[in-house]
């Protein structure tokens, strides 16, 4: 056992009297050390209640004849952290996470890992760690949170976080009064979990299922469901399983898994920012991941599943009407069925297993909400790296749309701008220096898509931006715009007026702008200069890659 280095022989006295010291009996010296990567913090919905699942996964690795050793990682509440300068560190925080997990289990020399996630960069950092490690491990999440309920005077009415996003606009223009927002951002967000509809978080946690890193029902058992915690008591049992088995990480993260969770990610509609992460877990999987190969994917995966931000349904009715397995089994001709998983089974038994309990939520291929997957990646004169929309989460009249530019260099100078009613249908909002570099930390724009969506202008106005989006964000919402204005990227040329065509259907985003043009105009421009100049971000900004490769570090 690898947890042999600190604890047998007669050099490790020492460590064996440290070891003594945490509680450890001689007996448990011969048994595997089992860490248990924990995510739990006091600041992060979604997360307060991860002590409870970590006592879940220490009971069956106990039961099982492992010894856990639980240790915990930084974790960022990406709605707390919007729309201020906070969320510069989202993003980068991703980076940390997959560092201090590396340092923490090579440093005590654990024999297996379980990883406790549940919000937006924390399921990525501790994917891109599990695969740099490569010591056996399963990915059991806290769960999502129930969606909200709000009596009105029509009734109850189903709420949650982009709600009270959107509720901004409302506001701003008077189509909801501030008491009426007071009501709802009470009611919203009813308790512990990952926000509850298809947003980043939850979208992860369902591709850690669909990838093979988690058992069936990670990505949708409610955080308050008793099902959860006995879910992680068998992901604490079942990671004694893979030690002896000596299955890893990259024996289930390979291209054809990554295939598959692509596959699901068309099919549920899922947030755009889980390109971004996969391409980061693919590049730490040594796994080749050209973004053509996404619209070629979407291409042939219907959406079957609509919910929040696109649909009215939340990831409880997901749990409810058969989870992650049963959409893998509407989509089985397109699935790779001998891929491996956690659970010991492969991809097409689970898909046997599978069952179809809802299909109002879950709908078959032939009456899938679209013949094709939810996201798009957009390439074109303003994004030769390419772009990312969320095309179910578009109206169907802004799926091709052409339109005069309006220019910010910040997302602070834009949303001014859209509250100050300065933004008129037609418009194209482009926002840049928001990107990994330019931000730094690439700042997801849920506040100002969601308030030209609460204002009514998702209809009319396009949004462009080398930053990125909140699953949450509905609309034509077109992020990581690649390269970025910070790296004098075609963006760093769009001046105001300047016409923006836009056809997601031709997979398409450009400037009317000819070549020597644009080229003429970023040759003008100083080089960058970032705004930060010490700390974290002062390193993350010089080793930060293009969105278009992950934005990994170099």
């Amino acid at each position: 056992m690898k947890s042999d280095l600190i604890k047998k022989g007669v050099e490790r006295a020492p460590h064996r009297a440290l070891l003594y010291a945490l509680g450890c009996t001689r007996k448990e010296f011969d048994k595997p050390f089992i860490g248990i990567i924990n995510s739990y913090s006091e600041i992060v919905p979604g997360h307060m209640h991860l002590n409870e699942i970590s006592k879940a996964v220490k009971e069956g690795v106990r039961a099982a004849g492992g010894v856990p050793f639980e240790v915990n990682t930084i974790a960022v509440c990406d709605g707390i952290a919007m729309n201020h300068s906070g969320m510069k560190y989202s993003l980068p925080s991703r980076e940390l996470i997959a560092d201090s997990v590396e340092t923490v289990v090579e440093a005590h020399a654990f024999d297996a890992l379980v990883f406790i996630p549940n919000c937006d960069k924390i399921i990525p950092g501790m994917l891109m760690a599990s695969l740099r490690l490569n010591l056996p491990s399963i990915f059991i999440s806290g769960g999502p949170m129930m969606a909200g309920k709000l009596a009105t005077a029509e009734g109850t009415k189903i709420v949650d976080l982009s709600s009270t996003f959107e509720a901004v606009g409302k506001t701003v223009s008077g189509k909801m009064t501030e008491d009426e927002l007071a009501e709802l951002e009470e009611a919203a967000c009813p308790g512990c979990g990952s926000c509850s509809g298809m947003y980043t978080a939850n979208t992860m946690n369902c591709l850690t299922e669909a990838v093979g890193m988690g058992l069936s029902g990670n990505g949708t058992i409610p955080a308050i469901d008793i099902k959860r915690h006995r879910l992680a008591k068998e992901a604490g049992q079942q990671i004694l399983k893979l030690l002896a088995d000596k299955v890893c990480p990259r024996d289930i993260i390979t291209k054809k898994s990554v295939q598959n969770a692509l596959t699901v990610d068309m099919a549920l509609g899922g947030s755009t920012n889980s390109i971004l992460h996969f391409a980061a877990i693919a590049s730490e999987a040594g796994i080749e991941f050209p973004l053509k190969e996404i619209n070629e994917i979407s291409e042939k995966t219907p959406y079957i599943c609509k919910l929040s931000p696109a649909g009215t349904n939340h990831i409880e009715d997901l749990d409810r009407a058969g989870g992650i397995p049963a959409i893998m089994k509407q989509l089985k001709n397109l699935m790779n069925k001998d891929t491996r998983t956690v659970s010991g089974k492969t991809t097409g038994q689970i898909i046997t297993a599978a069952r179809v309990v809802d299909p109002e939520v879950i709908h078959s291929p032939k009456t899938a909400y679209s013949q094709k997957g939810g996201t798009a990646i957009l390439f074109g004169n303003l994004a030769p790296e390419g772009a990312v929309v969320k095309r179910a989460a578009v109206v169907p009249e802004m799926m091709v749309h052409t339109g005069p530019a309006r220019v910010f260099d910040s997302e602070e100078q834009a949303t001014k701008a859209i509250m100050a009613g300065a933004i008129k249908a037609g418009d194209v909002v482009v926002i840049r220096y928001e990107g990994p570099r330019g931000g730094p930390g690439m700042r997801e724009m849920l506040t100002p898509t969601s308030i030209i969506a609460g204002m009514g202008l998702d209809k009319q106005v396009a949004l462009i931006t080398d930053g990125r989006f909140s699953g949450a964000t509905r609309g034509s919402s077109i992020g990581h715009v690649s390269p970025e204005a910070a790296s004098r990227g075609p963006i760093a040329a769009v001046q105001e007026g300047d016409i923006i065509k836009i056809d997601i259907p031709a997979f398409k985003l450009e400037v009317e702008l000819s070549a020597k043009e644009i080229a003429k105009r970023l040759a003008k421009l100083p080089a960058f200069e970032s705004k930060i100049k010490s700390g974290y971000l002062r390193r993350y900004v010089d080793r930060v890659t293009s969105a278009s490769t992950g934005a990994v570090f170099k």
